[in-house]
């Protein structure tokens, strides 16, 4: 069995596909698997596939990231899953410098490093509500998700505990499994660089939704659920709140009535 399962999901990437995948066999640490799910490809992908011996394909009709995700989840053999997206690069020693952190710290179930931000073909620095931090970060996460699917390693046993991605969001998905982890669980930080985290293209799932509306169906849902403390609860439906308070007046400014008046009600359900 191999200690760490690489997931990769992707679909009509084939432009990039092949420099995700070789920036992974690049590392020096070599005891892992690749899994490469196609997320019901129209493009050359599947060719681009076939030219590598050493990874596992897992192909399926189009159902979205979070079910590539969760796909990649069941096949994968590692005790480790890591998952890097089809449009973003590993450096060499990521998988090496996490497994050398759960090694020494047994008690960990998922760490994240930084990454090296670049917007159409440029180098940007994060502004500071991007930042990442290590340890108890739920009410950091709450603004927006500073968890990276391409950043972390987690302990299979983690998605046990938690469940996997939720396969009715569109976007976000990444938001809503960072909140139900962070509410329980550290969410370590390995502050070395090394991902490179691609943006700007015009494919970009986060280019297409509106983000608030979707980060408003992860906060009810966890609002709704028994997992938060009071302390978290209370920072839950403050951030609820304010998010829903723009996104109505966004609606009101387009005409949307009926669309502004469910946030509203929804702002006050879980006031405390």
């Amino acid at each position: 069995m191999p200690t760490v399962s690489v997931i990769i999901p992707t679909y009509n990437r084939a432009s990039v596909l092949k420099e995700a995948i070789d920036s992974v066999l690049a590392h020096d640490f070599h005891d892992f698997e690749i899994v490469v799910v196609d997320d019901g490809s129209t493009d050359n992908t599947p060719e681009i596939l076939k030219s590598y011996q050493e990874i596992c394909v897992v192909r399926q009709r189009q159902r979205g990231v979070s079910a590539a995700r969760n796909a990649g989840i069941a096949r994968a053999a590692g005790h480790l899953i890591t998952f890097l997206d089809s449009d973003d690069l590993w450096l060499p020693g990521k998988l090496s410098a996490q497994v050398a952190f759960f090694n020494t710290h047994p008690d960990a179930l998922i760490c994240q490093t930084e990454e090296i931000w670049i917007k159409n073909g440029i180098r940007v620095n994060p502004k500071k509500r991007h930042k990442k931090y290590s340890g108890m970060i739920f009410e950091r996460c709450l603004e927006l998700c500073i968890v990276s699917p391409s950043a972390v390693m987690m302990r299979r046993c983690l998605f046990n505990e938690t469940g996997g991605f939720d396969e009715t969001l569109p976007v976000c998905e990444d938001y809503d499994l960072w909140l139900r982890v962070a509410c329980r669980f550290p969410v370590y930080l390995i502050e070395a660089p090394l991902v490179i985290k691609r943006g700007g293209h015009p494919d970009q799932l986060s280019r297409r939704c509106c983000m608030d509306r979707f980060r408003i169906h992860a906060l009810k849902k966890i609002l709704e659920s028994d997992l938060l403390s009071s302390r978290q609860y209370s920072a839950a439906d403050a951030a609820l709140r304010k998010k829903c308070a723009i996104y109505a007046a966004g609606c009101l400014k387009r005409g949307r009535v009926m669309e502004a008046n469910h946030y509203l009600r929804l702002s006050r359900r879980f006031r405390t």
